[in-house]
């Protein structure tokens, strides 16, 4: 008994973990958490508490779910920037504005593009995955789009992350021939007045 009390006194006595440690902690639970309840049913209080820190600490170190989710499926964070600043301008260009950063950041540079890649192959073999990127890039869409205070804007964002992932899909793993030779702007030409008409449509 009395080891054993002596042990748990040293143990308490220890150094915690590092911030690195922590870290890592907090990133397993996330993914074992996004694996089992998705993108939309997952919180940053549930990861903390599976990982057993406060949920400050969870902010600390990734900022936002959105962040945490993109370091467990490896995005770039560097892609998370462009594609958020593909809604910093006129809500006349934004459809064109965001073919572009999605179309540089899953066909662009490798450091952002391979990540992006293997994220999404893991997704098609993968349902719970599959669900996950979905209801990420959903979400994305629906909290920097101007369709915010629209009853529909749900679906809107929904639509358009289908769209996107799916030109993406049938150009670099199905490999739907017309779409693979098409360049960048003349997908550009014909995606930006779809995806406008659905995040930014006139009279809205």
């Amino acid at each position: 008994m009395g080891d054993d009390k002596t042990a748990g006194s040293a143990r308490r006595r220890g150094r915690r973990p590092g911030n690195g440690s922590t870290r890592d902690v907090v990133l397993s639970a996330a993914r074992a958490r996004f694996a089992a309840d998705g993108f939309a049913g997952t919180t940053i209080r549930a990861v903390a508490a599976d990982a057993g820190v406060d949920g400050s600490q969870v902010i600390q170190f990734f900022g936002s779910k959105e962040r945490l989710f993109a370091a467990v499926m490896a995005v770039p964070a560097s892609a998370l920037e462009r594609f958020d600043r593909a809604f910093d301008g006129p809500d006349e260009q934004i459809g064109e504005r965001v073919v572009r950063a999605f179309l540089d950041a899953w066909e662009g540079l490798p450091d952002e593009s391979e990540p992006l890649m293997a994220t999404l192959r893991g997704a098609v073999v993968n349902e719970r995955a599959s669900e996950a990127l979905s209801e990420f890039i959903q979400s994305r869409l629906l909290a920097e789009s101007r369709v915010q205070g629209d009853e529909s804007a749900a679906l809107r964002a929904g639509l358009a992350s289908a769209m996107l992932v799916g030109v993406i899909t049938s150009r670099r793993i199905i490999g739907v021939p017309a779409i693979v030779r098409a360049d960048p702007d003349q997908l550009v030409g014909v995606l930006a007045p779809a995806i406008q008409a659905v995040l930014a449509p006139a009279g809205l």
